[in-house]
């Protein structure tokens, strides 16, 4: 059980580090930082989690953290903070020794929040407003958390350690990925079990991902509009412990269900990226709830605005923004990230509008205490860090502009590409320019190719299914009158809105879908896909759904079993196994055309539909949509016999024209074949030959693409 049969009367003074609950087999330290606090209490509770049975003042305070040490305190036991001070909103001050507060260091939580106006500080309908004081206690209605013990035997778990060149992500979400998976148990669908099951990771492996990257798995909040509405926090982008995997994602309770996911998805070799929100909490703006970070230390934990310290800057669009210019704020995301590679072996973290992390008191810094700390951190050095590089702040748009070591999800691939595919003008030199890693925004530094996290779908927006189906956002279901979303999507529905049974609107789309994925997985970077794109996934034209736990999200496999599904997972399956086979289709360095490869031939080269180089006048030719090019690459093989280098050439020929078009192939004339061709029938039970050039000329169809490949190249 969790309590011995009597507890001392007082707490031993303990130390400050490490910040939690610390169990040590004879009792538990608790250490937690606050500036501005002039007592700190730690509250325990019963086995159920509904009274609170006794309380401590903790006796000393090193440095703004406060500890103690209570012997004969087991792991299992329930505990909360309560923390005195001034409440003071206009000098940022919100003490409430009423509100029981959840340690930021918490490891596992029991219960959940149960929405009451006990949970703010201030009485919540009051016309005073935050300037006004609740004297309600709001422990009945908080989670509590959990003294652990982690245990756990990882046996002989490696980590995959994929290089970047060889990493190919799939963004998916744990509960949405297996809530509609029929050969999955009921019980363990939503869950790190779930995502464990064979089925999921034959299909990952059978595809030949690398990595997957998962939403939010951080305990997150249900926020009360949404819980009003009906509706629910499904994409967990509201975090409420740093360090407690979401408890719904946790079949049996036991955050050791998420490591033993972890490592059987090791076994497969796939990496497990969590993304990771530090730039703000649940907590909202000035008048959210009291749940943690504001009870603590208000003015220490967020941003607070100059001159009005009543009011919190407001860089994330979620009313508060987390202070990382405070070096506790910083040692508090640097020891959860820590937390979760070392205790949890996670491979990498993809960071929630990572501009608000490089912010210091004069704006954005690619040189701020937060990237200087993580770059040079021993342990996160080994992971992969990718950031999202904006933020709704002044000067929030960082494309490019992290630090060296970080891959950035590069939207403006995503832009660029789906407006080339739907057919626009003047886009021919902007999608060349990502198909070579978008060395425009990231060859500085002496950074590489991998730092563009490449894509054209993510969470955030339409799937690849309703990218050519819908013209528009079909978000009513949100409950905001269609106005969330973005507006512009870039898609073209091709003739008709939504679904359709036209056979020639049907065709089209699947041709362009297959172009889409052919140049996202043949382009240099690191290329991500979105789960469920490989079978068609659709959410009905909702291009927003962060508060749809239900169909309109969650991933459906009968999808994956039609005709259709089967066929689009065999190509996507087929792009990335060329990608890998292919040293031109992930290069890590930056090519251009003035490089040479040892016969004195260009690395890469640009050509249009007659063969001819492109020079300035074809690249400004407003109308064109036709685009070939090639890239050289020498790569050493190993065989039985020792190895050799061999040089290797591709050819990547686009047709954004509503017509088909023929290429004639560029000199020097090479053994060309044809090894995938975005307009093959891959429905059909024995799909046609891929059409292979003849004459050194190839037909290329209409809204299509095709890769040629040259081996043993002789120039």
């Amino acid at each position: 059980m969790t309590l011995a049969p009597s507890l001392p009367s007082r707490m031993l003074a303990g130390v400050p580090y490490p910040l939690g609950a610390a169990y040590d087999g004879a009792g538990t330290n608790f250490a937690v930082f606050s500036a501005h606090a002039v007592k700190v209490e730690l509250c325990l509770f019963d086995p159920a989690g509904r009274h609170e049975i006794v309380r401590y003042s903790l006796p000393e305070c090193s440095n703004e953290i406060w500890h103690g040490y209570l012997p004969g305190l087991h792991a299992g036991a329930l505990y909360g903070y309560r923390a005195y001070g001034p409440y003071r909103p206009e000098d940022g001050h919100r003490f409430n020794p009423s509100k029981l507060l959840l340690d930021p260091y918490a490891r596992q939580l029991h219960g959940q929040v149960r929405w009451t106006d006990a949970l703010y500080g201030y009485r919540y309908q009051s016309p005073k407003g935050d300037l006004s004081f609740d004297r309600r206690d709001s422990a009945p209605a908080m989670p509590k958390a959990v003294v652990t013990a982690d245990a756990f035997n990882w046996h002989d778990d490696k980590p995959p350690r994929t290089p970047w060149e060889r990493t190919v992500i799939y963004e998916a979400h744990v509960r949405g990925l297996t809530m509609r998976a029929e050969a999955i148990h009921p019980r363990l669908r939503g869950t790190f079990a779930g995502l464990a099951d064979p089925f999921v990771i034959e299909h990952l492996t059978r595809l030949g991902i690398t990595a997957v990257e998962l939403l939010p798995v951080h305990a997150f909040l249900q926020d009360r509009r949404l819980v009003a509405q009906g509706l629910s926090n499904y994409w967990g982008y509201n975090t409420l412990a740093f360090f407690a995997p979401e408890p719904r994602y946790l079949a049996d309770g036991s955050p050791n269900e998420m490591r033993q996911a972890i490592r059987q998805l090791h076994a497969a070799g796939i990496e497990v990226i969590l993304d990771v929100v530090y730039n703000h909490t649940c907590e909202e703006g000035e008048t959210g709830p009291t749940l943690s970070f504001r009870g603590l230390d208000n003015a220490s934990y967020y941003r607070l605005h100059a001159g009005n310290h009543r009011h919190l800057v407001n860089d994330t669009g979620c009313g508060n923004t987390l202070n990382l210019s405070h070096p506790r704020v910083i040692q508090l995301v640097m020891d959860s990230l820590r937390y979760w590679v070392q205790e949890f072996h996670v491979d990498g973290f993809r960071f929630d509008l990572g501009a608000t992390l490089g912010r210091e008191q004069h704006g954005f810094d690619p040189g701020a205490g937060f990237f200087d700390a993580l770059m040079q951190d021993p342990v996160l050095a080994q992971v992969k860090l990718i950031s999202e590089p904006w933020d709704l702040g002044p000067g929030g748009y960082q494309v490019g502009n992290h630090p060296p070591g970080m891959a950035e999800w590069n939207d403006r691939f995503r832009d660029d590409v789906r407006r080339f595919w739907r057919g626009d003008a003047g886009k021919r030199g902007a999608v060349a320019g990502r198909l070579l890693g978008s060395a425009d925004l990231f060859n500085h530094r002496r950074r590489r190719a991998w730092s563009s996290v490449n894509f054209v779908t993510a969470h955030d927006g339409f799937t690849l299914q309703d990218l050519v189906s819908y013209n528009g956002k079909h978000n009513l279901a949100n409950g905001e009158d269609n106005r969330d979303g973005s507006d512009d999507n870039k898609s073209s529905n091709w003739g008709v809105e939504g679904p359709s049974r036209d056979a020639n609107i049907v065709a089209n789309r699947e041709r362009v879908k297959r172009a889409v994925l052919m140049t996202l997985m043949f382009s240099n970077g690191t290329p991500m896909l979105l789960g469920g794109d490989e079978f068609g996934r659709t959410q009905q034209g909702n291009n927003n759904p962060y508060n749809q736990d239900n169909d309109i999200s969650w991933f459906d496999w009968n999808l994956a079993r039609s005709d259709a599904g089967q066929a689009l997972i065999e190509f996507t399956r087929r792009c990335i196994a060329i990608r890998l086979e292919r040293p031109t289709l992930r290069s890590t360095r930056f090519l251009n055309a003035s490089a040479r490869t040892v016969h004195g031939v260009p690395d890469i080269g640009w050509f249009d539909e007659s063969g001819s180089e492109m020079d300035h006048e074809r690249w400004h030719y407003y109308e064109g949509r036709l685009l070939a090019l090639r890239r050289i690459a020498a790569e050493r093989r190993e065989h039985a016999g020792g190895s050799d280098d061999r040089v290797s050439a591709s050819l990547l020929l686009l047709n954004a024209y509503s017509e088909d078009r023929e290429f004639v192939l560029p000199a020097p004339v090479m053994q060309w074949h044809a090894v995938i061709d975005a307009a093959e029938p891959w429905d059909q039970p024995a799909p046609a030959p891929v059409r292979q050039p003849h004459d050194n000329r190839i037909l290329v169809a209409a809204h299509s693409a095709v890769l040629l490949v040259a081996d043993h190249v002789q120039l």
